[in-house]
């Protein structure tokens, strides 16, 4: 992110609170994986609903805790995939659900009541939250018990993925509505993952992705208290979405401004319970790091980006295949993917205390350099008018674009 190393750190900027204490730096529970690990959860999504259905009960069998599903690009633009437009591109990148008789293929043999699902989905996020529901609903199960996430995040498919169909404003009314539908009636759903994880993988530098992401977070607790939302009810389930570089320490430091910055976001704008503060996360590895040369050099990089995850106090991770910059994963590189979070969650000791990089001078002196340099972005968006305008105006996009063409 441009931020000058010093050669040594020798002072803390002020004191260290503790865990599971505002503004959460050091983590959002008291005992962090010491009372419960975080969710591993290994995102899979292949061609037909039939093979998805497979690999998920195989990392079911392999100890993975939670299902992530990969859509079709027809999936997530809204199109069947007998479209014209569809061709070429059904089950591509992700599986094909065109019908609520796909969702059920889907998740043939697996108690949605049992499982956490999340789905990577955003314009047609209504559509296939109501296909779940309605799964579940079928399986028997209480509805207000199923638990999972919907990506939801509009926002950043502008700036950085492009899977829109409407215009931002109209997208945002669609968002809120899901936000009031499920306080109301899937109280244990995650209705949104607030992602910088595209956005870095477009090129943004960490501190860009960390401030376009809270500034975006940002505009949907504006457009949910415009709709007459209680803060303290529906700033519960949001959630956030981070990527993993290689830069160790650069990434720990960015996830812990990204829980100290949002509590302060959340307080200033009338949260006052201490859930409607915490910034929860699910963290992918970087998939731009991956190379389709030497391949097996990416477990490493995947451990790598793995422990500072794990060490920066995510709730949920998801580690990439070694052979994911070829292809989508084999089982062999999927398996290796998991038991790379196993090794670390059970042979490292990294677990055994909260937050062990405390009080490191280095640390916390990068943890307060990106909290100002993200904050400067902020400001500059706040002054916009927010991120729906900054994206109507194009300075997010021309921003990650210049971070890019300077990284090339």
């Amino acid at each position: 992110s441009g931020i000058e190393i010093k050669e040594v750190y020798t002072k803390l900027n002020g004191p260290v609170e503790g865990p599971g204490e505002f503004p959460y730096t050091r983590g959002i529970q008291k005992d962090m994986y010491r009372g419960r690990l975080w969710t591993m959860r290994q995102y899979a999504g292949f061609s037909t609903a039939e093979e998805s259905n497979k690999r998920y009960h195989y990392l079911l069998k392999q100890g993975t805790m939670g299902l992530s599903v990969a859509f079709d690009l027809p999936t997530q633009i809204g199109y069947d995939s007998d479209h014209e437009m569809s061709e070429g591109e059904v089950g591509k990148v992700g599986v094909a659900i065109d019908s609520l008789k796909d969702m059920e293929i889907l998740f043939d043999g697996i108690e949605l009541q049992k499982i956490t699902t999340s789905m990577t989905i955003n314009s047609t996020a209504s559509i296939l939250l109501a296909m779940y529901i309605a799964l579940a609903k079928k399986q028997g199960a209480d509805i207000r018990e199923i638990s999972g996430t919907i990506q939801n995040d509009i926002l950043k498919e502008y700036a950085a993925r492009g899977t829109y169909i409407y215009p931002p404003k109209h997208s945002m009314r669609i968002i809120t509505d899901i936000f009031e539908y499920c306080s109301k009636e899937v109280p244990k759903w995650n209705t949104i993952s607030i992602s910088g994880y595209h956005i870095r993988e477009a090129g943004s530098t960490a501190v860009q992705e960390l401030a376009f992401t809270l500034a975006n977070g940002k505009a949907y607790l504006n457009a949910a208290l415009e709709k007459g939302l209680d803060i303290n009810v529906f700033a519960k389930r949001l959630s956030f979405f981070f990527n993993c570089h290689n830069n160790f320490f650069e990434e720990i430091a960015k996830f812990r401004a990204a829980r100290r910055m949002w509590a302060k976001i959340t307080k200033d704008l009338g949260a006052t319970d201490a859930k409607a503060q915490m910034l929860r996360f699910h963290t992918q590895t970087g998939g731009s790091t991956l190379t389709a040369q030497q391949p097996l050099n990416n477990v490493i990089r995947v451990t790598n980006q793995a422990m500072a995850a794990v060490l920066g106090g995510t709730q949920s991770l998801h580690t990439n295949g070694y052979d994911e910059a070829l292809s989508l994963p084999t089982e062999a590189a999927a398996k290796i993917a998991l038991r790379t979070q196993q090794v670390i969650a059970f042979e490292s000791g990294v677990t055994e205390t909260v937050d062990p990089l405390a009080g490191s001078f280095f640390v916390e002196n990068l943890t307060d350099e990106i909290e100002a340099a993200a904050q400067l972005y902020i400001d500059k968006i706040d002054a916009m008018g927010g991120s729906v305008n900054a994206i109507e105006n194009g300075y997010i996009q021309n921003e990650i674009a210049a971070a890019a063409y300077d990284y090339q």
